[in-house]
């Protein structure tokens, strides 16, 4: 009974671990899309720091549970005490610093609301500077995603317009509209656009439709983070329960 009760174990285990290895592959899948994507989610993270980073980690995690998850496999199915020791160990490093993210993403998700965009892109926006990293990275997604400002155009009229300027109405070249939504392509009527005709200008603002874009994606990304770190807890617990049960 103790043997079948060990081998049941450790084919559980593999199972468990081919899982993680299966996560790991997606993330690492999508770190490298993001990074390479030529739709404008490149020069969005390229131009911002903080997402600069998080598309590193995103791809150094994606790499780490690939690994782990394969050590995982090998360390079930040849009943190695040093390899299951070792997977434990990081898996559980792996899942408090997961748990500390999820934690502090709650804690500071007042910092996401529309007035806080609202406020830093009225004090800090440069409008066409794409030496200044802010206004480029807001350039970018209102060209990636077809939008204006984080409410609309309104949001512009608190933001000083250049000096060179001869154009009275304040919205940004990247409010308007394009015949291919990216930096390469061209503007509809520019004069037009910048001149204030509503038409050819993009009305919504970003925040809605980045809301709208990502909200079912967010709900998955949450059932997905809470499915991992229920795999890596089962993990950790057949490791330690095989672990013991090796001769």
């Amino acid at each position: 009974m103790e043997g079948d009760c060990l081998s049941c174990m450790k084919y559980l285990m593999f199972l468990f671990n081919f899982f993680i290895f299966l996560g790991g592959a997606c993330l690492l899948g999508v770190g490298i899309w993001v990074m390479v994507d030529p739709t404008g989610f490149r020069e969005i993270v390229a131009a911002n720091p903080l997402l600069f980073t998080g598309a590193y980690i995103m791809l150094a995690m994606g790499a780490l549970l690939f690994l782990l998850g394969f050590l995982g496999c090998c360390g079930a199915i040849r009943e190695n005490k040093c390899l299951l020791l070792f997977f434990f160990m990081f898996i559980l490093l792996i899942f408090l610093a997961e748990l500390s993210a999820a934690i502090l993403a709650f804690i500071f998700r007042e910092n996401l609301t529309r007035e806080f965009f609202t406020k830093e892109l009225k004090q800090h926006y440069l409008r066409n500077n794409d030496t200044d990293v802010f206004s480029s990275t807001w350039n970018s997604v209102m060209i990636t995603f077809a939008c204006c400002g984080v409410n609309g155009p309104e949001d512009f009229e608190a933001v000083p317009l250049l000096p060179y300027s001869s154009l009275e109405r304040s919205t940004p070249e990247a409010c308007c509209q394009r015949e291919l939504q990216s930096r390469e392509g061209m503007i509809v009527n520019r004069e037009a656009c910048l001149s204030g005709v509503e038409r050819f200008q993009n009305r919504q603002g970003c925040y809605t439709v980045i809301l709208n874009s990502f909200e079912t994606y967010v709900y998955l990304a949450g059932a997905l983070a809470i499915g991992v770190l229920a795999i890596e807890l089962f993990a950790m617990i057949f490791a330690m329960c095989l672990f013991r049960g090796i001769q």
